[in-house]
């Protein structure tokens, strides 16, 4: 799954729920405008890399406070905004930063869980956060609406969206559905779409050629040569994740690593030593006592410099300043 694991439980979402997806005319669907304050943070996201901050209960990281203080490592690194998991490290995180917060919450471990419903997504960004990540899969959503309903709905909030997709597809219908940005978080995460050994920049490549709004790269970016690639391919900022703030995650790929770095030397005989001639040691025992053991060699005492000498002078390699 993106970034971590779920945690188990689900918020109880007001009304009846209903698994049918309410069919909507091919028309994209009446809305209000994108919300300025997210228009803005998108904006200042150009280039940029974003960092998912995110420890789940039972996690050596887990809580508010710390989420907040890796949130300020991050930005203090260079991060233009921060993906946070759930309304009160999103309230800790905006006390702690000033670059824009995008606010998800995981709830559930199967089916839509990135910010299920509507009711979840209003918790997230009265917490804070200037943009809420969806579930914007083609997969029923929890409370029965549309994904284009739950947009509309939460525009007249004046909260922006953040579709996270996992195929070609929907992110086309994400963005017909008035998602202000569609996100690729999703991608290898649902019963029919191919998990890839890393990023996606197949379908980073194919949305970046078509959606009129800006796509954010994420999953499975692992390296900065990574991020950089994507970004050329027509992404519009990039999110990493456990490979920057997952430390249990990244000590154990290197722990894993060293056995069988180590492999080919188990077994293997330690080179006998050779004592140096001329020593006791390369004599052996029967001349280190008695009346005809050769005393040790020790080397002479390096020459006293005349005081008449000339100083040398020294020479300034090229990886030296000058003054």
């Amino acid at each position: 799954m993106p970034d971590t694991a779920t945690p188990a439980g689900r918020v109880t979402p007001a009304g009846p729920v209903t698994t049918a997806i309410t069919e909507r005319d091919p028309v994209p669907p009446t809305r209000t405008s994108h919300p300025a304050r997210t228009t803005a943070a998108l904006r200042d996201l150009a280039g940029s890399l974003v960092v998912s901050c995110q420890a789940l209960p039972g996690e050596a990281l887990h809580g508010a406070d710390i989420m907040a203080r890796m949130a300020r490592a991050a930005v203090a690194g260079g991060a233009a905004a921060v993906r946070i998991n759930g309304p009160e490290d999103v309230a800790a995180v905006r006390q702690a930063v000033a670059v824009p917060v995008i606010g998800l919450w995981k709830d559930g471990d199967d089916g839509v869980y990135i910010t299920p419903t509507l009711e979840h997504a209003r918790r997230v960004a009265e917490a804070g956060a200037d943009l809420v990540a969806i579930d914007a899969t083609r997969r029923p959503r929890p409370d029965g609406l549309s994904l284009a309903d739950t947009i509309e709905a939460l525009h007249r909030l004046g909260i922006g969206v953040l579709a996270d997709v996992s195929t070609h597809e929907e992110g086309v219908a994400a963005a017909a559905a008035g998602a202000d940005a569609v996100a690729t978080t999703l991608s290898g995460y649902t019963a029919y779409s191919t998990p890839p050994d890393g990023p996606d920049f197949a379908l980073v490549a194919s949305l970046a050629a078509v959606l009129a709004v800006p796509l954010i790269a994420e999953g499975r970016v692992g390296t900065p040569e990574e991020a950089v690639r994507v970004l050329t391919l027509g992404a519009h900022a990039v999110v990493v994740g456990g490979a920057i703030t997952r430390p249990t995650a990244i000590t154990a790929r290197f722990a894993a690593a060293l056995p069988r770095a180590a492999a080919p030397l188990s077994g293997a005989v330690e080179p006998e030593r050779t004592a140096a001639p001329g020593t006791a040691a390369a004599r052996g025992p029967e001349a280190t006592s008695g009346p005809e053991a050769t005393p040790e060699l020790t080397a002479p005492p390096p020459p006293v410099p005349s005081p008449h000498a000339p100083t040398p002078v020294a020479r300034r390699t090229a990886e030296e300043p000058t003054a």
